[in-house]
């Protein structure tokens, strides 16, 4: 049996920076599908066993079950030796970079992409509004990678991690990544890590099935 068990779908970007973290490490895991767009997340088993906010991914390692991925991640450079920090003040800044993806860009880029690729909702006022936070977003990452490879110490932590797992997905997202050149180089960067695979072929659950 594998020692990790994720689960997870293939369109989640949050689940993707957990999967990445697992296969970039070599650790033994496994995928779990979980059928979100049927609503097995609204379940209440799911709820009551799983996650009771309802979301993945879900890590089970052993007895200990750990819900949203920046937990998990930093639970994992723990458990695995990988893409952790070199000191106390790496592990500052690697914190204020997941606290800022979580906040300023997953939160935006993730719900833009699921409106506009997803469920489709055409351009409406609610789509322009959150392209603008997300595009803010990829300026100030862009200003961020112009002098840097990574975004912490140099070298690939969970930081780097966890602000790439919704930037796979440009088209689908519907924003012009062009401009952002540092951010585009990063990106090819963590691509050309040992071991790394993209999201669809990562996770279970790729394509959607196409509506009767």
């Amino acid at each position: 049996m594998a020692e990790y068990e994720l689960q997870c779908f293939a369109q989640s970007g949050n689940a993707y920076k957990v999967a990445l973290m697992l296969e970039l490490s070599q650790a033994s895991w496994t995928p779990v599908w979980v059928d979100f767009f049927n609503g097995a997340t609204r379940d209440p088993e799911f709820r009551s066993e799983e996650n009771e906010m309802g979301e993945i991914p879900v890590l089970r390692h052993g007895e200990t079950r750990l819900t949203q991925s920046a937990v998990i991640l930093e639970y994992l450079s723990q458990q695995l030796g990988t893409f952790g920090w070199e000191n106390e003040e790496e592990r500052r800044e690697i914190l204020r970079w997941l606290f800022w993806d979580n906040h300023k860009l997953t939160s935006y880029m993730a719900t833009l992409r699921y409106m506009r690729a997803m469920v489709k909702t055409g351009e409406t006022d609610v789509t322009r509004f959150f392209e603008g936070r997300a595009i803010a977003a990829l300026k100030v990452l862009d200003q961020r990678l112009a002098d840097t490879d990574f975004l912490v110490g140099n070298h690939p932590t969970i930081a780097d991690l966890s602000v790439c797992g919704y930037l796979f997905w440009p088209e689908e997202i519907g924003v012009d990544f062009g401009p952002y050149s540092n951010v585009n180089a990063w990106l090819e960067r963590i691509k050309a890590l040992p071991h790394w695979v993209a999201p669809y072929d990562l996770m279970p659950g790729h394509p959607l099935p196409t509506p009767a």
